[in-house]
């Protein structure tokens, strides 16, 4: 209802007010400990300069990727951070409405994830034009992460600083990368964003997902006291625990919600079951969830944690 109210997807990406209402919904349904804010990982190659919509039943479309010098200018004009602004506008008022016992996160896409979308011009199985480039034009595409390793580190400062408590990227193609790519296009620019929010948000959680990719995620150990890793569902979570990482988050299948009460929370115990106590473990899904979810599905998640 609200997103016909509002006119499209990305009307509610740009709407404070909206998007403040869809971020708050599940907390008043489920009394989440965490909130994350509602948005988009595309917003920021829109604020670049690239076309962006979302065709019904198709997911994103992206225009052709714009000329580096012209995005350059956007990022160090402040025009970008205009377009996102409405972004920052939606965290302040998050804030301020949910419990203070409750974490609101916010987050952006990895720079190795908003390249294929941009290269590509939308979703790939392949990430051949995105590969084609990253290894025949080393140089260009290193260009390109770059930028967008400063677009994003802009992205989360200025999140942290409408009064997100900690943030979140997420690199949700990293594990289309080899290892020696997961370390060159993943690890390596999520390192860097790392750094860059250290330099304003010292003491600020971030929460890296490099989904699928655990080169990456071995390479990410231990780098920054701060960080901790969210854990896919493909992945094993007691392997992941023994890495050096602040907590481990994760990483119950989405697809487990599908099935009646017993089966849910017999998953959900065997989650919590592979992450010793004395470990800090922070629940989740191992992805996003379904929309042919029951929604009590989710109260039967959040019984067998809470118990």
């Amino acid at each position: 209802m609200l997103r016909a109210e509002a006119g499209g997807f990305l009307d509610l990406c740009d709407n404070p007010d909206f998007a403040t209402e869809v971020t708050l919904q599940p907390i008043r349904r489920y009394g989440f400990d965490g909130s994350i804010l509602f948005s988009d990982i595309l917003t920021i190659p829109r604020a670049l300069g690239q076309d962006l919509a979302f065709a019904a039943g198709e997911g994103p479309v992206l225009g052709a990727l714009p000329d580096h010098a012209g995005m350059e200018d956007r990022l160090a004009s402040g025009q970008a951070a205009v377009v996102l602004d409405p972004a920052y506008r939606a965290v302040s008022q998050i804030r301020g409405a949910l419990p203070e016992t409750t974490t609101l996160i916010g987050f952006a896409g990895a720079p190795w994830t908003l390249a294929t979308y941009m290269i590509e011009g939308g979703a790939s199985k392949s990430y051949a034009a995105t590969k084609a480039m990253a290894y025949g034009n080393p140089s260009g595409f290193a260009a390109l992460i770059d930028l967008l390793v400063r677009s994003v580190a802009q992205h989360l400062i200025a999140q942290i600083k409408a009064g997100a408590d900690a943030v979140m990227i997420f690199d949700s193609w990293a594990g289309s990368l080899d290892q020696a790519a997961q370390l060159a296009w993943s690890s390596a620019p999520l390192k860097a964003i790392v750094r860059l929010i250290r330099q304003e948000a010292p003491d600020t959680p971030v929460i890296l997902f490099p989904r699928k990719a655990m080169f990456a995620a071995r390479d990410l150990s231990g780098f920054d006291a701060l960080v901790s890793l969210q854990v896919d569902y493909s992945n094993d979570l007691r392997s992941a625990s023994a890495l050096e990482f602040a907590a481990i988050q994760g990483n119950l299948d989405p697809g487990r919600l599908l099935g009646d009460r017993e089966s849910v929370e017999a998953a959900t115990r065997d989650v919590i079951g592979r992450v010793d106590r004395e470990r800090s473990h922070v629940f989740n899904l191992g992805h996003g969830i379904f929309k042919e979810s029951d929604p009590d599905a989710v109260h039967w998640v959040l019984d067998a944690v809470r118990s």
